[in-house]
């Protein structure tokens, strides 16, 4: 069960969001406080950015804090290699592996960093907190 806190209960944690702005990071951050989305994932070349057990705070688009999460797995992975499994954790779209690929290449071409082969850190994390604006 997740408690609810206030801003200030969550000084020095790192605070991030998801996706790159606008309404990819408030849908993204919507489908992690339904309980839908317990994964994530990024380009490797921007280095490994948690750690098993670290605590962050997931903001919307306008940097608001709206969750604690808890990373609870991370590995790396090839972009083809992702797991369906993995894609349906992501909980994004129709939840399936081709509906992951098609969007995460679309995300990772608009950045300028798609290729087949990519590497990617992998997260799974769970929702620890609602934080009460």
């Amino acid at each position: 069960m997740t408690s609810i806190l206030r801003e200030h209960d969550i000084e020095g944690l790192e605070r991030f969001s998801f996706g790159d702005g606008g309404d990819l990071a408030d849908s993204l951050l919507a489908l992690v406080l339904a309980g839908r989305k317990t994964a994530t994932c990024w380009d490797a070349t921007l280095g490994q950015m948690t750690t098993v057990g670290k605590l962050m705070v997931a903001c919307d688009r306008h940097g608001t804090p709206r969750a604690v999460l808890r990373t609870v797995k991370l590995f790396q992975s090839g972009f083809m290699d992702v797991s369906a499994e993995f894609a349906r954790k992501e909980g994004e779209g129709d939840l399936s592996l081709d509906g992951w690929r098609a969007a995460h290449e679309d995300y990772f071409r608009r950045n300028g960093a798609f290729s087949p082969e990519m590497m990617l850190w992998c997260e799974e994390f769970e929702l620890v907190a609602r934080i009460d604006g």
